[in-house]
């Protein structure tokens, strides 16, 4: 039987898991809506509106999903982790306050607006509430990643009789690892978004390839994606480097270095083992990893037997490979896909089948990297001040065991019925376009 700290950290994790899948949609899909509803502006032309009304269903329902997950997991600090507020509460509680205040409420307010206010406000009124909703959601995604960024890089605070207080909000908030982080998670957004209106508009013209409804969509879901994804590999390397300088152990454990190294590999695959503190079946590139993390050949890497306690190694590795992996095929397949739709060739039915097959390729990318970037400061709940088992509730573990029970079915449940629901709103009815003339819907047809 696991105890009270394993299940907790699995309770949380699941959670977590389930709810970061609907921010990272959102946080880019409202800035999306954003040009959608401006390109509407511009031209005058029906498909643009027909395009925003539909991903606004898309933004509403995950906005709620990320919403109701949110909750319950808040929930969790007091229930599984009271230690984390009694210790750290002075700087949790009111950045998490700042999040509700200056986001949560404004987007509430306004994806109302955005839902029903169709003839009901003037258009530029309905605009601006799409505007707003998007700031929203970034403002949001800053204030819970500063919150996480001092989680691993904690600054600006003093321990007074074994409490943390703040000594100055601006370290705190602008932390060593923030800017890093929070690029990172917003390009993952876009990259998330990009690949999900790309595949789901690739399901729209497989299901009604008469239909020139989802060809815009795609068009734009699929070069924002290409834009970002360099963007991404960019960003993701400064992470790197300042992972490297602040969570070394991390860095040891995702790249497989076991004792310290000079022109250390970049290992392609290997086997990490914890029992005999080696690798097997290594297949790497000799020197990479050095010139990749410190920008020379010859580059020293310190391995994990430097460190009083490092992370476990193979979920660090693994992820962090599959990680890269995904970046790399999203890379492969939207600069493919791009050259073909802005050099309008035909796009073969293959091609399309690969594109729904990557509808929801940002999530796999956005899992691994966060599991990465978590397990990867155990034992630390926050690093150096506060070990998660030092935070983990006294309740039983046989109770915790039952409502984690509750939620991997619940949460089971609902990833079917959302993911169901997105393709069932793709195929319902679809308004078909003229290919040369997008300005007017010719008629609907049902699918």
């Amino acid at each position: 039987m696991l105890d009270t700290l394993m299940l907790s950290r699995i309770q949380f994790a699941a959670n977590i898991s389930f709810h970061i899948l609907f921010p990272t949609i959102t946080i880019a899909l409202g800035w999306m809506l954003v040009f959608f509803k401006f390109r509407h502006n511009r031209t005058g032309e029906q498909i643009w509106l027909d395009t925003y009304y539909f991903w606004v269903k898309v933004f509403a329902l995950t906005f709620a999903l990320g919403v109701v997950s949110g909750i319950t997991m808040s929930f969790q600090f007091g229930t599984n982790w009271p230690g984390f507020m009694e210790k750290v509460g002075n700087i949790a509680g009111p950045l998490l306050g700042y999040e509700v205040m200056t986001a949560f409420f404004m987007e509430a307010t306004f994806l109302g607006i955005m839902l029903f206010g169709k003839n009901r406000v003037p258009n530029w009124v309905h605009t601006l509430a799409t505007l707003l909703v998007a700031i929203g959601t970034t403002i949001s995604a800053f204030w819970i990643l500063v919150l996480n960024s001092w989680m691993h890089t904690p600054t600006g605070f003093e321990i007074i009789d074994g409490v943390v207080h703040p000594t100055s909000w601006f370290e705190v908030i602008f932390n060593p690892s923030m800017p890093y982080r929070l690029s990172h998670m917003l390009l993952a957004s876009g990259l998330t978004a990009s690949f999900l209106i790309a595949g789901i508009s690739a399901y729209q013209k497989l299901k009604s390839p008469k239909s020139g409804v989802a060809d815009k969509p795609l068009k734009v879901g699929i070069t924002a994606a290409a834009i970002l994804i360099p963007l991404q590999i960019f960003v993701g390397d400064m992470h790197g480097l300042n992972t490297l300088e602040h969570q070394p152990q991390k860095i040891a454990a995702m790249e497989g270095v076991w004792e310290t190294e000079q022109g250390a590999p970049l290992l392609l695959f290997a086997v990490p083992n914890e029992e005999t503190r080696s690798n097997d079946f290594e297949v790497g590139i000799p020197n990479l990893a050095s010139l990749i993390l410190t920008h020379q050949l010859d580059g020293e890497i310190k391995g994990l037997e430097s460190f009083d306690y490092h992370p476990p190694v193979k979920p660090l590795f693994f992820g962090f490979r599959i990680m890269v992996g995904v970046g790399v095929l999203m890379l492969l397949v939207s600069w493919f896909t791009a050259y073909r739709v802005w050099r309008n060739q035909p796009m073969p039915k293959w091609h399309l089948i690969g594109l729904v097959a990557m509808t929801f390729s940002g999530w796999v990318a956005t899992l691994s990297g966060w599991y990465v970037t978590e397990i990867g400061r155990q034992p630390w709940l926050v690093q150096g001040v506060l070990k998660t088992a030092d935070a983990v509730t006294p309740v039983a573990s046989s109770h915790v065991g039952i409502t984690l029970t509750i939620y991997l079915t619940l949460y089971a449940v609902l990833m079917v019925a959302y993911i169901r629901t997105l393709f069932f709103l793709a195929k319902k009815r679809l308004p078909e376009y003229q290919s040369d003339n997008h300005a007017q819907p010719e008629k609907e047809v049902n699918v």
